[in-house]
């Protein structure tokens, strides 16, 4: 299974896309929703402090400041020394994206775990956009989907088509022009649940 997460929206200049491939105990660390959602806003916003992200996720700050260490001991974030003092660290992500790719032996509980999360989120986020869609200027109106086919493929057949989708999707160039905004686009693609004897019991 290939995942690439950015778990964020597009916010300031355009910029390349870098990522990071952590190993298993950076995947434990990501697990944690509150370190997710922590890591999302970094990627979408910019620098901030423990005192706004604590706000932004309705925690005390010794929590945020907890979770915060956790992140930058597995560099996903450091430190922005250019910005506050002693008093008022503020902390950036060091990467767009998280890139993990899982065959096999490597599919973990750990890694089910990581996974699992990010769905979690994925399934808030959208619940979100639903609330809001009534509320849409109107040239966003008709903009979004929340779509699904279903096919029968090969594997190799499958893996062209993730990867097709992938590349046109890495392929969009971002503008700064007047009306642009932060747009999402959540490519989800998977085996239809039940469709092969796994040989798990139920």
């Amino acid at each position: 299974m290939f995942a690439n997460n950015s778990l964020q929206s597009y916010a300031g200049p355009v910029k390349p896309t870098s990522a990071i491939t952590p190993d298993i105990a950076g995947l434990r660390a990501l697990s944690h929703p509150v370190r997710l959602r922590m890591l999302g806003l970094l990627r979408a916003e910019g620098a901030a402090t423990a005192t706004t992200l604590a706000r932004r996720l309705d925690l005390n700050t010794g929590a945020t400041s907890y979770h915060l260490r956790q992140l930058a001991q597995h560099g996903f974030i450091e430190e922005d020394t250019e910005r506050g003092n002693a008093r008022d660290r503020w902390w950036r992500a060091t990467h767009d994206a998280t890139r993990t790719e899982f065959r096999g032996d490597d599919i973990t509980d750990d890694v089910e775990a990581y996974l699992g999360t990010v769905a979690m989120i994925y399934g808030e986020r959208l619940r979100t956009v639903v609330s809001e869609l009534r509320f849409y200027p109107e040239e966003w109106q008709g903009v979004s989907t929340l779509s699904d086919w279903q096919f029968s493929l090969t594997p190799a057949r499958a893996k062209a088509l993730v990867e097709a989708l992938t590349t046109l999707i890495e392929d969009v160039e971002e503008t700064e022009e007047e009306g642009a905004a932060g747009f999402v686009v959540n490519l989800n693609a998977y085996l239809r649940p039940g469709e092969l004897d796994t040989g798990e019991q139920a």
